[in-house]
């Protein structure tokens, strides 16, 4: 006869497999890291100097219209930007889309300052065809001396 046995009872093991959110963690740096300088990109124009006050930090992104010093358009949205020259026609049309989406974005002009003023006018004049309420423009902040 057996006599006292008794039969172990186990617990439950209750840790936590963190491998793969390890895994997924360092999925996303390569992402964040390949993707980071491609965000940054922008058409490079040569900006007027003027002192004038930033858009607020908690504001959207804003919509960027961009001549460059041959006159070619350009249009960055936040993070997406585009670096294909458009005509006046198609740049207004993708203006006014985005603003059916987000009505409260802000627009604003980037212009180089060897750019005709004639250029940056029809700009603003197009855009504000398309919808835009206000257009801002873009400058340089003049460097302290």
């Amino acid at each position: 006869m057996m006599q006292g046995y008794q039969r172990k009872r186990r617990r439950p093991v209750a840790e936590i497999n963190v491998v793969p959110y390890i895994d997924v963690m360092l999925v996303l740096l390569i992402i964040f890291m390949v993707t980071a300088p491609i965000v940054t990109q922008g058409v490079k124009v040569d900006l007027p100097t003027a002192s004038a006050e930033p858009l607020p930090s908690d504001s959207k992104p804003p919509v960027i219209a961009s001549i460059d010093a041959e006159g070619n358009y350009y249009l960055d949205v936040g993070s997406t930007s585009n670096h294909e020259v458009l005509d006046l026609e198609d740049l207004a049309e993708r203006v006014a889309a985005i603003l059916q989406l987000e009505p409260e974005r802000p627009v604003v002009v980037k212009g180089d300052r060897s750019i005709p003023y004639e250029k940056v006018i029809q700009l603003m004049t197009t855009l504000q065809g398309a919808g835009v309420p206000s257009v801002g423009l873009m400058t340089d902040s003049p460097k302290e001396k």
